[in-house]
């Protein structure tokens, strides 16, 4: 019988196999870790703690050529691009790194870019602020740490400010390419996860095709197409805010460069006429509607965006009265 693809459900099942016995693991590590070193360290040290964790489960199976515990309860094998071999022993070494080590470097590095980028940010405003310092000089993070600061210290301030919005967008850039891969994954039925896409490991099963595998794939199809609309939407709806936003920090500019009452040429000497009629105060920001009357550039256009009909006309009512 021939060897066929491994379906969505079977390598969900499969990750959250895995996913019960690595965390069953890292469990049995932190808990023999505090008990030798102590709360303290362990609170230090436990991300690396669970990559060793991650490492060694995945080197006592992938790396050593056996199935996972997930793998084995589903019934599905490790092929290379052919479809043909097992992958090899290279391949299946930067499998695990890419799925386990790659994204705790990433994480790190991010973390120690994003308060790094922050503490500069304070020191320059409110100057002599003392950075929090690592407590192990020997941990990752320490070393990150350092050489994050070694390199925005080749940086001048405007490069430095920004990397800030870099730094973001990348966090946002990560999470929605997570999400692409899912949907595309509920498409495709190949890849639960980046790592092995990268690599290129894929499954197939030992047994044969049951007869709702073709209502199943449909099913996750549809699930895909959904999450790829759905990211759609929400990605306009980012851009449309941002958009928003920028709208309202240029017209926030303008108006910060009205001119003032004293650069004002339609301003005169009488303090009657430099009051405005809604405010009944000094004018700021002089703004002059069609008729030629002047007010405050908030009070009319806060007016605006509420007027009625009697409010038209009490206004009206008002500037006869300013006049007489």
């Amino acid at each position: 019988m021939p060897l066929v693809g491994a379906n969505q459900p079977q390598l969900i099942r499969s990750s959250q196999k895995d996913e019960y016995y690595q965390q069953c693991l890292r469990n049995n590590a932190n808990e023999a870790f505090q008990t030798l070193a102590g709360s303290k360290r362990w609170l230090h040290w436990r991300k690396e703690i669970q990559l060793l964790s991650d490492l060694a489960y995945y080197g006592l199976t992938t790396f050593s050529g056996y199935q996972t515990l997930g793998e084995e309860y589903v019934s599905i094998i490790q092929v290379d691009p052919t479809l043909r071999r097992v992958p090899s022993r290279v391949r299946r070494g930067a499998m695990v790194l890419l799925h386990s080590l790659f994204p705790y470097l990433l994480d790190k590095l991010l973390v120690c870019l994003e308060n790094e980028l922050e503490a500069g940010e304070e020191e320059s405003q409110g100057g002599g602020i003392q950075r929090a310092t690592v407590a192990s000089p020997w941990s990752p993070g320490a070393w990150m740490r350092g050489w994050v600061r070694r390199a925005l210290g080749l940086l001048t301030e405007p490069q430095r400010r920004a990397c800030v919005p870099a730094v973001m967008a990348l966090q946002q850039g990560l999470s929605i390419l997570h999400r692409v891969h899912v949907a595309l994954f509920y498409i495709s039925g190949a890849f639960y996860h980046l790592g092995k896409r990268t690599a290129g490991v894929s499954y197939l099963r030992v047994h044969g095709v049951t007869g709702d595998d073709g209502n199943i794939r449909s099913s996750y199809r549809l699930l895909g197409v959904i999450s790829l609309m759905q990211l759609a939407l929400t990605l306009a709806l980012q851009l449309n805010n941002l958009r928003q936003r920028q709208r309202a920090r240029q017209e926030w500019r303008q108006h910060r460069n009205l001119p003032s009452r004293s650069q004002s040429v339609d301003e005169t000497d009488s303090p009657r006429a430099s009051r405005c009629i809604l405010c009944l105060e000094e004018r700021r920001h002089s703004t002059s509607t069609p008729c030629g009357h002047l007010f405050c550039w908030e009070c009319i256009t806060e007016w605006c965006n509420t007027k009625t009909e009697s409010a038209i006309v009490k206004l009206k009512e008002r500037i006869e009265t300013f006049h007489c």
